[in-house]
Formats: C-alpha cells, structure tokens, sequence
C-alpha cells in the first residue's frame, strides 16, 4: 500500500468523524449521560479521536489509545496540546507485552488484533472492500494496567474489531459505565462481552445503532433482553455500539437520549 493510499484512508476517516455537521454536540449529549467535568475516561482504539474530543468538551481527564503509529502521531498533532488528553500508543487485550496488529491503510477503522475475528470477516458482505495489506508488532497492554497507572475511569469506550472480549478479559473489577462495538454478523462477541460483564458486576444494557448517538430502549436492558433487542431487523441494518452501566440496587440507570 503506497503512503498515498494510507493518506486517502486517514483523509477519509477526518472527514466522516469530524467534518459532519453537528456529529460532535449529538456526540456530547449522549456522553453526558455518563460523564461529569474531572472524570476520568478511557478511549481505547481511539482512531481519528472524536470520542476522545466529546470526552475532553465535557470536561473528563481522557486517555486515548490508538496503535496504529501513524494514526498515534495524527492524535498528537490533533490533541498533544490538551492538558486533558493522554495519547498512548498501544493496544489493549487480555495481556501486556507484543503483538501483531492488521491494518487496512485505506479502511483504517478496521485495523484487528484478532486474526479470528478478520478471518470471519471474508463472508460479511458489509467487510467485502476491506483488505488487511500490512501487519506491525505493537505495544499491548491490559485495562487493569491502565487503572494501575491512570486512575479508576468513570467512563470506557471500547472500539476494538473484535478485541472487546479480550480487553474485557484485562479488566478484574466493575466500572460504573461503558461502551463496546457490536456487529450484527458477530453477535458471539457481544455475547462474550455481556457474559464478562455479568461476572464483574451487576450490569444493565442499552445500544445505538451506528453513529445516530442515541440509545434505542427506554428501559436498561438485561443482557438477555439485550441480545433479543439486537438480532431484530432494525438493529441488524448496521453496526453500532452497546452501553453498559452498573444498576446499584434502588437506582434506575438514568438514560440519555433514548428514542
């Protein structure tokens, strides 16, 4: 893959993720739900950064990982200023120490550490432009590590190809809130995130489909109900996120901008 071909990839990514009309403020209503100013937040596969630049608007202390290097540099350029914004460069699984990274230059946002995961990838129709043209060894490391050296977040988003079970299982103890991709061709992965989550802590579930940034279900969702929620047609049109959030007996999660 040419650098010209790894530019287009990048060029694209900053035109879908920053360049959108009003993306940001819909972005940033969602995360108030979740966020307060002075939080902690985590942004793992950062990418282009426009969680990470929703988080630090609120007010949150963000740390960004990204392991693409060249996509890590672009995030310094972007945020090396922000005295709220730590920018690492690594991936997060279940171990620290080395791996390889897949990366697809010109659909960036599809870079894997899981090579099962990009394998099943070839009969989802929804992945049939994506090539994986390179792999890089990068720096891993764990959840648990990271609230070792940064502080407990308030708030994990996790964005990962496949790696969300992984990075689930670095991670020992509940968090108060997080997000975590899901596709509709990998719902097994959803599964195992959901059954990870119900070991740590008593969780209830919500999702967004694609980059509305709006929660489709009134009510918290068990992870059952949730898992019915996303093999209907409407959640299988596209990917999206799943949200996650500690229910303490007595409270209702408080929900922000369900549909």
């Amino acid at each position: 893959m040419s650098q010209f071909g790894r530019t287009v990839g990048l060029l694209r990514s900053l035109a879908v993720y920053h360049a959108v009309p009003f993306r940001q403020r819909r972005l940033r209503r969602l995360y108030s739900g979740f966020v307060t100013r002075g939080d902690v937040a985590f942004d793992l596969g950062a990418h282009v950064g426009n969680r990470t630049r929703a988080l630090a608007a609120l007010g949150c202390r963000v740390v960004a990982l990204e392991p693409q290097p060249h996509i890590a540099r672009l995030l310094g350029v972007l945020f090396g200023r922000r005295c709220n914004i730590e920018i690492v460069e690594a991936a997060v699984g279940e171990h620290s120490g080395r791996a390889a990274l897949s990366i697809s230059d010109q659909t960036p946002t599809m870079t894997t550490l899981t090579p099962e995961w990009r394998d099943d990838r070839e009969c989802d129709p929804v992945f049939a432009g994506v090539q994986w043209n390179r792999a890089v060894e990068v720096d891993t490391t764990t959840l648990d590590d990271l609230i070792a050296r940064f502080g407990v977040p308030v708030f994990i988003k996790i964005d990962v190809e496949g790696g969300e079970p992984g990075v689930l299982a670095g991670l020992t103890h509940a968090i108060r809130a997080l997000s975590f991709e899901y596709l509709p061709h990998a719902l097994d992965y959803t599964n195992a995130c959901v059954t990870r989550l119900g070991a740590l802590g008593s969780y209830r579930f919500n999702w967004s489909p694609g980059e509305s940034y709006q929660l489709m279900s009134e009510p918290w969702l068990t992870g059952e109900a949730l898992l019915t929620a996303l093999e209907t047609a409407v959640a299988r049109r596209c990917s999206g996120d799943v949200y996650a959030r500690l229910d303490p007996p007595g409270r209702e999660p408080r929900n922000s901008g369900a549909v």
